[in-house]
């Protein structure tokens, strides 16, 4: 059973983006209401909030990944200055190409017509810029344009190697001028601005000058020294990682920009890269589509075209004949055509516009947020103790209680030089400052971005393609999944395996001798016309069929009942197209052949294409009326059919007056006729399920994510699906368990809202039934994934929490709405989205509590030995390399954990779960009692416990520190191999197969050898004997069976914060009652 979904309920302000009550978010000592922001749709202010209440020592590095709320207001104005100067920046970016070309010796582009071409590159972009009608028809319309740029309308162009090349040569490639990703010096530069670190190069390099003037150039540099080699060291590992997670990002932009479309090319229909189209090429245009060039139609049924994006007003322009021309960027909203490509690239408006228009666009994500809030939290708490330290520290050398090695009193006043006052000073600041750089853990919220870009690449393995970052770590709190039917659960290999034409059953289906010759050329025609597919017989006779997958289902079985495509289209010519409408569930077509009527042809959802008709053809091609009882018997054929499993298409005509078709300039505004209607065939197209869907949705539901079916096909069908995928349970189930979208609709919202949560299946749902329900269990409070495929999904793909769009078969509209796309938009592929957002999630927590055992522990160790004795056993630079260890390091070891199956065993991730949960806690407090335990005893005792009291008391020091430091540093070696697991037993499972992981704990214990065996004179260590490295290993190798026998001892399931919360309440209340009672004021009534 998948838990109560009150776990999950949302607070009301992530609906609304607006402030909350300021209530801190328990667990993790942020603020909840500046450290909380809503997975989608946050507001400027919301976004501008958190930046300012957060601790930042580098803000160039830790704001690089979030959203430039100044570069977002600087885009609208400069889209709106392309539209006004599109000429002039046009002209700048080829006067700077013709520069570019001229310093290289290519000879420039020829602005006069071409060889091969009637056109020129300049007059053809002023035409398309301007809308220039005038100049079309000049040309003599998109004919003559097309013989201008020796175009076939019909088949393409030739599409071979030579002449694309020249084609692009001429008339520019569809690409645009990007801005350069930053360099590798620009991370460094950046990682160099850390604050602290710049007052610790200060400190080193006035150390340096001191220390070389007190001691001389041979002994006096290695203080100064080894710090600034130490803070280069740390600059240059997180430079490199930052860069490294530029590239994966840079990647991934790549991917989301490279458009696969179809063209027409030697007459087929081929898919390929936006970025590969020319000037001259033919493409088709559906509903949904992005225009992906400017251009002319060539023909259009009904095509309705948004250009909000490039207008700036939401309206829908229509296109046809008289207003032909296409605007790149924009959107088919309505129809299909043909277009013909007549400027691409920084020709366009929208190519123009892009290159204007910087695509370095952050995003934050909450649980970066929420970071940001812990490591604020953390830092205020390190400042605090850094400040207290500097203070103490100072106060004991300055008053002569901080002594040398030797037993001699640091500095005496009026008998220390100033020179060495200052150097005890400035060696004082350096340990102050290194205690800011580990306890701030200004790499936390950017380990999130690194878990993110780890996952994503990965996720493009596993076919999901990230649009939004936040979607991935949302995907880990998901609840329910409402999924597609169709190529989501099924295969989308469509075949028509059934059929009934004249009133029976033709078996096989594509038995032509069982037809009439009128309900034979009746149905080819329907077929050849009514489509928005292609067939195309290729040179070897092998015929290739284009379209969607019921398309292609039905122009096979056109082609199989003896259909010849291009000729049943010639004979006649169509008037009027009703595109198929997701609500309506259909599609029609009137066609005209001679005569003094006109065919209408219809063809959709079966029941819903019936209840249209009032008579039926028989099988002698007569038409009979539509009784009652063949009525039933037809719906009964219909409810077999869909109980098997079968999608339901039925096909219907009826003859219309030619004299009452509108004439050309009121036929955009027709309604085709769609009453008394005469029915055709029905015909029951076989989608099998995928394989390992099963499987899938079993492991959802053991997961406690609930999959719903929200698909347009028959409801009957929709159950037999359901139930073999092993969503629906119960074959006998009823509504509202198997419910109709128009049931749901009609319901009341409190009525909906009541019965959303026993949705499983709904059949014969439009999109706005699909937004319906996602907008009625998100109030019940859900967190929703969605997936869609068509322009009408979009609404519901960005209302739901996570949208995820299909890579194969959705539309452009559809997949700018969505968060994630499934490139093989197979469902088991949403399923490891899921697996991948609660890896995020948990890798995040994995590095959370490993950082904090080690901040606590270093904090803890150093504030006592200063405030106790005035000298710390970890110096500058080793707390340096802890921290290189902790912040870096640890993060690529922990933050690129690959998911595991047992992430799936666990319920979903509660959006105000508390980052740091209770099991955390015991794991951390287990680990840094004993590290600052063992520490303390040895820094206090150590001369003894290593038996070092013969030694000289300044040689037994550097042994004992050097111990402790090496110690500590093994402690988070072996502890980070329990962070991997913090509520598993077994902490190795998997380790050998991330081979980063072991990389990085190898080059760590490797570094630690060569700094205490090699490096003495840099970290003020010296080298140890081998019964001291084996003590060392022995006292970390404790942490192992300490973190096993640990996960033994039960947590509380409430929240430490909220718990310590409730005990705060209970005794104010208990205070309270106390003085009321000692005033004699009456008890006040609690109406909670």
């Amino acid at each position: 059973m998948p838990p109560s979904p009150a776990l999950y309920v949302r607070q009301t302000d992530e609906e609304s983006g607006g402030g909350g009550s300021g209530r801190r978010a328990s667990g993790d000592g942020s603020s909840g209401d500046w450290f909380d922001i809503p997975p989608k749709n946050a507001s400027v202010e919301r976004l501008r909030r958190w930046r300012q209440a957060v601790l930042v020592l580098n803000a160039s590095r830790r704001f690089r990944y979030t959203l430039d709320l100044k570069k977002e207001e600087e885009k609208e104005r400069i889209r709106s200055k392309i539209r006004a100067h599109a000429q002039v920046i046009r002209a700048a970016f080829l006067f700077k190409a013709a520069g570019e070309r001229a310093r290289s010796g290519t000879p420039a582009l020829p602005t006069l017509p071409p060889d091969g071409f009637g056109i020129g590159e300049e007059q053809l972009t002023k035409m398309t810029r301007d809308h220039d009608f005038s100049s079309l028809q000049e040309c003599g319309g998109v004919k003559g344009l097309s013989d201008l740029l020796n175009t076939n309308l019909d088949r393409g162009i030739s599409g071979d190697d030579a002449e694309i090349l020249h084609r692009r040569n001429i008339f520019g490639a569809n690409t645009y001028p990007r801005k350069k990703g930053r360099s590798f010096w620009v991370f460094l530069w950046e990682a160099c601005q850390d604050l602290t670190l710049v007052i610790l190069m200060v400190a080193a390099v006035l150390s340096l000058v001191l220390g070389i003037k007190t001691e001389g150039i041979k002994e006096g540099w290695y203080d100064g020294g080894s710090i600034a080699f130490a803070v280069i060291l740390v600059i240059v590992v997180t430079a490199i990682s930052d860069y490294r997670q530029s590239l994966q990002f840079q990647n991934l932009n790549e991917e989301k920009r490279n458009i696969q479309l179809e063209v027409i090319r030697s007459g087929r229909r081929i898919k390929v890269s936006i970025f590969d189209l020319v000037v001259g090429d033919a493409v088709p245009l559906k509903i949904g589509d992005q225009i992906p060039a400017d251009g002319v139609v060539i023909t259009g049924h009904s095509l309705a075209i948004d250009e909000s994006s490039m207008t700036g007003e939401s309206k829908i322009v229509h296109k046809d004949q008289k207003a032909p021309f296409l605007m790149s960027g924009c959107k088919v909203a309505d129809g299909y055509g043909n277009m013909l490509v007549t400027a691409v690239g920084i020709n366009t408006e929208w190519g123009l516009l892009m290159a204007s228009i910087s695509e370095d666009t952050g995003e934050e994500t909450p649980l970066q947020v929420r970071l940001n809030g812990v490591a604020t939290f953390i830092g205020i708490v390190g400042l605090t103790v850094a400040a207290a330290v500097l203070v103490v520290l100072l106060a004991r050398y300055f008053t002569g209680h901080t002594k040398n090695p030797d037993g001699s009193v640091q500095f005496i006043k009026g008998q220390t030089g100033t020179k060495t006052a200052i150097n005890g000073a400035i060696k004082i600041l350096t340990v102050a400052v290194t205690i800011v750089v580990v306890a701030v853990p200004e790499g936390l919220p950017l380990a999130v971005t690194l878990t993110l870009a780890y996952s994503m690449r990965k996720m493009m393995a596993d076919k999901a393609l990230v649009r939004r970052l936040s979607a991935c770590e949302t995907m880990g709190s998901a609840t329910t999944i409402c999924s597609d039917k169709t190529g989501t659960l099924t295969l989308n290999q469509m075949t028509v395996v059934e059929a009934y034409v004249g009133g029976r059953k033709i078996d096989p289906p594509d038995n032509a001798e069982l037809l009439s010759s009128t309900a034979s050329s009746l149905l080819i025609e329907g077929i050849a016309q009514n489509t928005t597919g292609s067939v195309f017989v290729l040179e070897t006779g092998v015929v290739d069929i284009t379209g969607s997958p019921t398309e292609k289902a039905i122009l096979s079985w056109g082609v199989k009942l003896g259909m010849i495509f291009d000729d049943a289209r010639s004979k006649s010519s169509i008037i009027h197209v009703f595109p198929f409408n997701s609500d309506k569930k259909r599609g029609g077509v009137a066609v005209y052949q001679g005569g003094d009527d006109i065919h209408v042809h219809w063809k959709g959802a079966a029941e819903i294409v019936l209840a249209s008709c009032t008579s039926w053809l028989d099988a002698d091609g007569s038409k009979q009326p539509l009784t009652s009882d063949k009525f039933s018997e037809f719906k009964k054929t219909i409810e077999d059919m869909a109980a098997a499993s079968l999608r339901c298409v039925a096909f219907a005509y009826r003859l219309y007056e030619l004299e009452r078709v509108p004439n050309e300039e009121q036929r955009d505004s027709w309604q085709l006729p769609e009453d008394d209607l005469i029915l055709l065939a029905i015909v029951g197209i076989k989608d099998p399920c995928r394989p390992g869907v099963k499987a899938a949705v079993d492991l959802c539901t053991k997961a406690g994510v609930k999959v719903r079916m929200v698909t347009g096909d028959n409801l009957q069908t929709a159950k037999a699906i359901a139930l073999e995928c092993g969503i629906l349970g119960d074959a006998n189930a009823q509504e509202p368990v198997i419910i109709e979208g128009k049931t749901f609709r009609t319901k009341t919202d409190a009525e909906r809202d009541a019965i959303a949560e026993q949705i499983t299946v709904m059949g014969r749902s439009s999109p706005s039934d699909k937004l319906l329900l996602v907008q009625a269990l998100r109030k019940r409070g859900h967190v929703v994934a969605v997936t869609g495929d068509g322009t009408n999904d979009a609404p519901a793909l960005h209302e739901a929490d996570i949208g995820l769009s299909m890579g194969i078969q959705g539309t452009e509209v559809a997949k700018e709405s969505s968060d994630i796309i499934i490139l093989d938009d197979n469902f088991a592929s949403v399923v490891k989205v899921v697996r991948w957002g609660r890896s995020v999630y948990a890798n995040i927590q994995k590095f959370i509590q490993f950082q904090l055992t080690v901040n606590v522990a270093a904090l803890i160790i150093n504030v006592v030995a200063a405030v106790s004795s005035g000298n710390v056993p970890l110096n500058a630079v080793q707390l340096l390399w802890v921290n290189l260890i902790m912040d870096t390091l640890g993060a690529l070891a922990l933050a690129t954990e690959p998911p595991t199956d047992h992430l799936m065993d666990r319920t979903p991730v509660g959006r105000r779960e508390p980052l740091i949960t209770n099991i955390m806690w015991r794991n951390l407090i287990f680990q840094a009692l004993y590290q600052v335990t063992v520490l303390l005893v040895l820094n206090f005792g150590g001369r003894s416990i290593l038996h070092l009291k013969n030694d000289t008391r300044a040689h037994a020091d550097k042994v004992k520190n050097t111990f402790i430091f090496n110690t500590f540093v093994l402690c988070q070696i072996f502890n980070e191999f329990n962070a991997r697991k913090p509520d598993e037993l077994n902490v190795f499972s998997g380790v050998t197969t991330n081979r980063l992981f072991v990389g990085i704990v190898g080059i760590t214990v490797l570094l630690q050898v060569l700094i205490i065996e090699f490096l003495g004179k840099f970290t003020s260590t010296v080298r140890l004997n081998w019964k001291l490295w084996v003590v060392s290993i022995a006292i970390a190798f404790i942490s192992w069976p300490l973190a096993f026998v640990g996960k033994f001892l039960p947590v509380p399931t409430m929240p430490l914060g909220e718990y310590f919360g409730r005990c705060f309440n209970c005794f104010g209340k208990r205070d309270d009652r106390q003085l009321q009672e000692g005033s004699g004021a009456p008890p006040q009534v609690n109406g909670s």
